[in-house]
């Protein structure tokens, strides 16, 4: 079964938003045996989508279309719906009590407009929306199926994964060979690295592929085994698995669809752990990505954010004749800031960040991208000099992913190397 993914909409084309429901459709599409050939961007032109529409239905068994059914001027994908299969618009009673409800709850006046987001194809089978108010289609035509669902990533992800996925396999039917996927999320190691550790992959994978996905936060690794069976293809995943874990393992920190904070914060958690951080050229931005989840209150004790030097030596004790002697971004400074942050909370692990964010440095000495990362137990005191590049947000991102691996290999036991 080959499969095309149709995202429409301007801010797709001009790059005012990223196509993360493309991503999310593709993922679960190619896990399910389902090879995805094309994925398309079309703006919000009429002509342009039915063109879509008329390729799609030449060249694939499934046409899966996102975007522009929305109420406003510019959501037309139904009106190239009605015209290119020729067919009428008709209320739907279910759906237009589910946008009533909608709209009750949120203690609001159904509109017009928005009683028009219950008219669907005629030759439609509805796809309910039970997180928004634009239902999906389905629609069949000469073995030709065509779906169509709304393009906030909410309601897709929901209207994709409890119906039409299921319905797709269903048509699917058996297949000759199974694919299977693993990604290994790693960082701390370049790409460029990465790649030379792993050596010859032809011996490493031994029939399947990878592919190297880098990203601010380091490289997923997605390997992919083909067999005949499931027991042979997860077979031929757990090798690769085992080989690769020898090799690079210390550097995989999940193999799941999470972050890295979410990763440490279950460590945290399992292992009766708490924390403090003290944050100078982050901003926050460590304590933000842990307190991002839920139930953080068990292992979050508290973060600082001590920007100035007399902040670094009035909240965290450090002293002041060390930053004058070595300056505030120094390793010098981090050891003592992760140790003071711990001292002053109480908590079983302190760590604490100073760098230079840029994207220009007050130090002819001290480049932008220079960072230095300090962390405490009971057991010791250390601190890791970074040097990332020169763009700001980027270095805030990276100096918090550098953090959070300091903290995974601390309460793990993996030295941490460079």
């Amino acid at each position: 079964m080959k499969a095309q993914i149709i995202s429409i909409g301007d801010e797709l084309l001009i790059g005012k938003t990223l196509n993360t429901n493309a991503a999310f459709i593709g993922n679960l599409l190619t896990e399910n045996q389902i090879n995805v050939t094309k994925i398309s961007v079309v703006g919000d032109d009429e002509q342009s989508i039915k063109d879509a529409f008329e390729y799609s239905s030449k060249n694939f068994d499934v046409a899966i279309v996102t975007g522009g059914l929305g109420p406003t001027h510019d959501d037309i994908t139904m009106k190239c719906i009605k015209e290119f299969f020729e067919t009428e618009l008709i209320e739907n009673e279910k759906i237009l009590e589910n946008i009533k409800s909608i709209f009750a709850r949120r203690g609001r006046e159904v509109t017009d407009i928005n009683k028009e987001q219950a008219l669907v194809p005629k030759c439609s089978e509805p796809i309910p929306n039970i997180m928004g108010t634009a239902p999906g289609s389905w629609i069949e035509k000469d073995g030709w199926i065509f779906i169509s669902m709304p393009g906030v990533p909410s309601e897709m992800e929901m209207m994709f994964s409890k119906y039409v996925l299921p319905k797709l396999i269903e048509r699917r039917g058996e297949v000759a060979d199974i694919t299977k996927s693993k990604t290994f999320s790693t960082t701390g190691i370049p790409e460029s690295t990465l790649f030379e550790k792993l050596g010859d992959l032809t011996t490493l994978l031994n029939g399947g592929k990878v592919a190297f996905l880098p990203n601010q936060f380091g490289v997923k690794v997605r390997v992919n085994a083909t067999a005949a069976t499931n027991e042979e293809a997860d077979n031929k995943i757990t090798e690769i698995e085992q080989r690769i874990r020898t090799i690079v393992g210390r550097y995989i920190y999940t193999c799941k669809e999470e972050t890295l904070e979410e990763v440490v914060a279950r460590l945290l958690t399992d292992r009766g752990l708490t924390i403090a951080t003290a944050e100078s050229c982050t901003g926050g931005a460590l304590a933000n990505r842990l307190t991002n989840i839920s139930g953080s209150s068990i292992f979050f004790n508290r973060g600082v954010v001590t920007y100035s030097n007399g902040a670094k030596v009035e909240l965290l004790r450090v002293d002041e004749d060390m930053i004058d002697k070595h300056g505030a971004v120094s390793i010098e400074v981090a050891r003592q800031m992760a140790e003071g942050i711990r001292s002053t909370s109480g908590t079983d692990i302190g760590i604490a960040t100073t760098g230079i964010m840029g994207p220009k440095s007050d130090f002819s000495d001290k480049p932008v991208g220079l960072v230095y990362i300090g962390i405490c137990d009971e057991n010791m005191v250390t601190a890791k000099e970074f040097r990332f590049g020169e763009n700001r947000l980027l270095n805030k991102d990276r100096t918090s992913q550098a953090a959070l691996e300091m903290l995974r290999r601390c309460i793990l036991g993996i030295e941490y190397d460079q």
